[in-house]
């Protein structure tokens, strides 16, 4: 517990930096302020129908819940800051990002530092006494819980509530004589074993485990790498549901027992079938107020990241049918397209903010950071709107981009896209080699940037191969700019394909560089940002002022 003494210090740092949340009743803000709507992956079509993906980015292993009229969604967020992004709907079809329930990760030391593939991993989130409940797992450090009275915040501090290395997805479950039980998998990276389902018993409050745990299922022979359970009970059975099979490959399991402790009967419910949606599964049954059942979960989809679904669902003698059985065998197949669940009312179409204009004095809730951020690697200037990006030393150990933390970012938001800003660079005069600019980050990443040198300032493109293996970057020089000011672009086509080009006037932009090919993260999809860099250190920095980050359609 000595990591969070200085928290209350350490959060009033930069969580100024990020955006307020909306109310959770209206999610569009003031009556005035219209929702924002994607330009490039809408879910709702306008007709009483959806597509899926209902999230076409980077929200995996999702877990969501209803409390009145409103949907609340959680999602891994590894070692991005802030983490734990909470989600918000009216109808289970249009999302927008509502808060993060964690602003800075602990331990704090540890995630000062990139920690790729690290961190939050399947987190669950459940309403009890009038209270929201975030469990999640750092397969490090153990099983932590969060809770608020409100799901836009704030949150209270992190309670360690077991540590120990390798326990993960933790879902909790209230019974109804009062006793807490918290179900749980086991990562092999750090355990020594996998492909199990455990349950521990929880303090009355849910903060604190009162057992070392009972292990309910083996999924070795039948159900391997199963993991990712949440916990429900219904009619007398205790459900859980949980991922097998691997994560692009795998199967819907569900598994029922009278007993919380088993014998558990299991029966798949959900795969592939003859759907173009590879492994669909782990996710969250929901209950809508007019009585109808659905289920969310994601499908991977490589550079995209693990994109999340909606699929109807319905009970079949206490056994959950999850997409549409075609042939009547009790196991479903995912829908691309359907009728709109059924709450009562009609809401605006919405999505996850994307493009920023930097007008506000908080970054959009899309952005983190790739590491517990200082309060000097970013100002916002709302007079000018601009965010301003300081330079910051390139850590002593970094090999590459990949092992530096202060690189803003934010998810591929569909498979076809581009994003565009402009960007005035002020480097300092004292020192050379400043970099600022715009990048495609993944296990390989991309940047089209301007970097300063003794005669003046270049544009230049690095393309870094494998750069979480330590491989260096190799940067070309496009040119020498004569104007600081310059329009960077990145176009993302089918198959994560990117093409950078740049800009003088924001009319006429001319390709930089080769084609480059965006890769997987540590277990999270590609993402595109900016970043500010320097090599060496001095008594002060140069900055990059950025205009704008749009996110379009491809031209």
């Amino acid at each position: 517990m000595k990591y969070f003494s200085i928290s209350a210090l350490l959060l009033l740092i930069t969580p100024q930096l990020f955006a307020q949340p909306k109310a959770a009743g209206n999610p569009a803000g003031s009556p005035a302020e219209k929702p924002y709507v994607s330009k490039v992956w809408v879910a709702d079509q306008g007709n009483g129908t959806y597509k899926n993906p209902i999230l076409n980015a980077d929200y995996s292993d999702p877990d969501a819940i209803r409390v009145g009229d409103d949907f609340y969604l959680v999602a891994s967020s590894f070692d991005a800051v802030p983490g734990l992004p909470i989600l918000h709907s009216k109808d289970l079809v249009n999302w927008t990002i509502l808060t993060h329930a964690l602003k800075r990760q602990p331990p704090f030391e540890h995630f000062e530092k990139t920690q790729h593939g690290n961190g939050v991993w399947a987190p669950s989130i459940r309403y009890h006494n009038n209270e929201f409940y975030i469990y999640y797992p750092d397969p490090d450090f153990g099983i932590y819980l969060t809770k608020a009275k409100n799901a836009e915040g704030p949150w209270s501090e992190p309670v360690l509530v077991e540590s120990g290395k390798g326990l993960i997805d933790p879902c909790p479950l209230w019974d109804d004589n009062g006793q807490v039980y918290l179900v749980y998998a086991y990562a092999g990276s750090r355990a020594g074993i996998k492909s199990i389902i455990a349950v521990k018993k929880l303090s009355e409050d849910g903060s604190k485990a009162l057992d070392e745990g009972v292990l309910v299922y083996d999924g070795h022979e039948t159900d391997p790498t199963i993991e990712g359970p949440k916990f429900y009970k219904r009619n007398g059975f205790y459900y859980i549901f949980a991922p097998a099979g691997g994560v692009s490959t795998g199967w819907q399991l569900v598994l029922r027992s009278k007993n919380i402790y088993g014998p558990y009967e299991r029966k798949v419910v959900m795969d592939q079938g003859k759907s173009s949606v590879n492994g669909p599964h782990q996710g969250a049954w929901v209950t809508t107020q007019k009585g109808e059942d659905w289920f969310l979960h994601f499908q991977d989809k490589e550079a995209y990241g693990r994109v999340v679904h909606l699929q109807p669902m319905k009970w079949v003698n206490d056994w959950p049918v999850t997409g549409i059985d075609k042939d009547g065998d009790g196991k479903g197949e995912p829908v691309l397209t359907y009728k709109k669940p059924d709450v009562g009312k009609t809401y605006p179409i919405a999505t996850p903010a994307e493009s920023d204009e930097f007008n506000d004095r908080a970054f959009g809730l899309q952005w983190q950071w790739q590491a517990n951020p200082k309060a000097t690697w970013a100002m916002m200037n709302p007079a000018k709107g601009t965010l301003r990006l300081y330079s910051d030393k390139v850590p002593e150990d970094a090999k590459n981009l990949w092992d530096v933390p202060n690189v803003l970012m934010q998810k591929f938001p569909a498979d076809n896209f581009m994003v565009t800003t402009k960007l005035t660079f002020t480097p300092n005069p004292k020192i050379e080699n400043e970099r600022t600019g715009l990048i495609i980050m993944g296990q390989s990443y991309a940047i089209l940037a301007l970097r300063n040198k003794k005669d003046g300032i270049y544009l230049v493109q690095g393309i870094c191969q494998n750069a979480h293996k330590g491989k260096t970057e190799n940067e070309l020089v496009i040119t020498k700019v004569k104007d600081a000011a310059v329009y960077l672009r990145a176009k993302i086509t089918d198959g994560a394909k990117c093409r950078f080009s740049y800009s003088t006037d924001g009319k006429k932009f001319t390709d930089a560089g080769p084609e480059f090919q965006a890769e997987v993260g540590q277990w999270i999809g590609a993402k595109a940002g900016l970043f500010c860099t320097r090599e060496s250190q001095i008594n002060d920095s140069g900055w990059g002022d950025y205009d704008w980050f749009r996110v379009e359609a491809v031209d």
